[in-house]
């Protein structure tokens, strides 16, 4: 796969993860520590395009910030505001498989977070169009 489809690929598929915050966003059904999973995965797929198209190698993780840290190692200016991903880096796999004491739940602002996963595809796009 060349790596402008495997680009478009990886930003369809978090088109798909964040078609699904959008809906589940007020469910009471749905937790926190699922909605910053698939923040988390909307974020490392969205930068992975952008590291694909620049023919960036990565290896296999869901480190959001050693992603970010690999575009502005290749050149590519991230804006700061961008640099608060990594706040969903701990949902892809610690709060996802790890159990907590009963009682403790792990919390998130729902609305900034699918405010911020929302603002990143433009960004994305416009530097691979770039």
């Amino acid at each position: 796969m060349k790596q402008h489809e495997l680009a478009f690929l990886y930003l369809q598929k978090a088109a798909e993860d964040e078609a699904l915050l959008a809906e589940v966003l007020e469910s009471p059904q749905i937790s926190d520590a699922i909605i910053g999973f698939h923040c988390q995965q909307a974020a490392e797929k969205l930068l992975k395009a952008l590291l694909s198209d620049n023919g960036i190698r990565f290896r296999k993780t869901h480190d959001v910030l050693e992603l970010i840290d690999l575009l502005i190692d290749n050149g590519i200016d991230v804006p700061e505001h961008f640099l608060s991903l990594d706040e969903f880096t701990p949902f892809a796999v610690e709060f996802r498989y790890e159990l907590f004491p009963l009682g403790e739940q792990v919390t998130l602002d729902r609305r900034e977070s699918l405010r911020l996963i929302r603002s990143l595809p433009s960004w994305i796009e416009a530097q691979i169009k770039a």
